[in-house]
């Protein structure tokens, strides 16, 4: 395969990472801020100068939807690669992208006014940009590589193909959409417009990698009412929503705590606790990947909340439990060509593959519910939501040849997938 033109990516993720598109959770609009926005159309832009005409932002929804069409005659399952538009919950104002060309492996001094150093000692993983054009931020805001590497990549894989007219390919479709740190973006995917029967989100993470689950995950909030008197005076009359709220979090297994899991551990974790004698709120966030061990622990804290009301006349505590998100791998494993897809090509490229859960939720959560099974690839960054995250020119180009590389595999494959599993899916 020729090379990606691994200076178009790096031009595109410079000019993006100047743009501000940190999310809003304080705002109803779609998306929470005006910087995705214009991101978005920059992206249309650059889209239609690379010569494709399927392209478009919606704004009822936030999304960028492109398409390259096939060239094939063989009837292929279109592929999708999703990338967000936002950043997360860090300065994000006047993003200054530093270039170090062949970094060779030692401390970098982003900026020498404020003192702020990127340590190889405190990120040892920098050592595997040597060589290679390392992009970091100047130290005082973040860079944006999450996900503004996956979106440069996607874009380097459409030019690839656009100027490789004679590589056969299916039907390949991009989404570029907002709000995927706060969790709100994904629930207004537009999966029926996008029509793919599966994609893959390319976001944090290294070379090789592939989340075939997430986390189900699900949220308590707890109201506590106590009755409060004079301490003196309090025997038989005093209910202490401090002490309840308290019962609450013992009666829970004090070990499944996300400082004591990992790999495929869940946890419950007490996220905001506000209390007084007369009232007290709780909120608990529940995560497990084994949807029937979840399902248990929500039923638990239901045990512990009963227990303790039956004690009273009336109820005392109110637990209200919303559903965030459900482990994607409960529909991956329905259609195991969507990894085998990826794994045989990380071996034809001599990559070594690194198949783990994803501790936390991804926008391909709410993509699988809508009935297009995603996992999670990589784009190639690092240090993730802060200053001292960065990215490589050569690591984006990597995810580029990935993209490609899938698409090119796919169709090596044609024929061989299990055609009526990878099409029973929940529309």
């Amino acid at each position: 395969m020729d090379e990606i033109d691994s200076e178009y990516i790096e031009s595109l993720f410079i000019k993006y990472a100047k743009v501000n598109t940190r999310s809003d959770p304080k705002t109803q609009t779609v998306p929470t801020s005006l910087g995705q926005v214009k991101l978005a159309k920059m992206i249309v832009d650059d889209l239609k100068k690379l010569g494709i005409t399927d392209v478009e932002y919606e704004p009822s929804n936030g999304y960028v939807i492109a398409t390259l069409p096939s060239n094939s005659d063989k009837d292929l399952a279109p592929i999708g690669f999703i990338a967000h538009l936002d950043t997360a919950d860090y300065n994000a104002e006047n993003v200054k992208p530093q270039i170090h060309p062949d970094y060779n492996g030692d401390d970098i001094v982003l900026n020498k006014k404020q003192g702020i150093v990127l340590s190889t000692q405190q990120f040892p993983n920098l050592k595997k940009f040597i060589g290679q054009r390392l992009i970091t931020s100047d130290g005082t805001t973040l860079l944006g590589a999450d996900d503004k590497a996956g979106i440069a990549a996607i874009l380097g894989a459409f030019k690839f193909f656009l100027h490789h007219p004679d590589v056969e390919h299916g039907t390949v479709r991009a989404g570029f959409g907002p709000d995927e740190e706060i969790g709100r973006g994904a629930k207004q995917f537009p999966a029926e417009k996008f029509g793919t029967e599966f994609a893959y989100t390319l976001d944090n993470g290294q070379p090789g990698q592939i989340e075939p689950e997430t986390f189900n995950a699900s949220q308590a909030e707890i109201s506590i009412d106590g009755t409060s008197v004079h301490p003196g005076n309090a025997y038989g009359l005093m209910v202490n929503a401090i002490s309840l709220a308290n019962e609450i979090i013992n009666g829970l297994p004090e070990d499944e705590v996300p400082e004591k899991s990992r790999d495929r551990q869940g946890f419950f974790l007490v996220t905001d606790f506000n209390a007084t004698i007369s009232k007290a709120d709780l909120t608990i966030i529940i995560r497990d990947f084994d949807t029937d061990k979840f399902r248990e622990r929500e039923h638990l804290l239901q045990k512990i909340v009963d227990r303790i009301n039956a004690r009273f006349d009336q109820p005392r505590i109110e637990l209200n439990v919303t559903e965030q998100y459900q482990n994607i791998g409960d529909a991956i494993r329905k259609n195991p060509y969507i990894v085998n897809l990826v794994l045989d090509t990380y071996k034809r490229l001599g990559i070594k593959p690194n198949v783990s859960p994803f501790r936390g939720g991804t926008d391909g959560d709410f993509i699988t519910a809508k009935g297009i099974p995603t996992p999670n690839l990589f784009n190639g960054g690092d240090n993730f939501h802060g200053p001292y995250e960065c990215v490589s020119t050569e690591a984006m180009a990597e995810v580029a040849k990935v993209v490609v590389e899938i698409v090119r595999e796919h169709v090596a494959q044609y024929g061989n997938r299990d055609e009526s599993a990878l099409r029973n899916r929940v529309h």
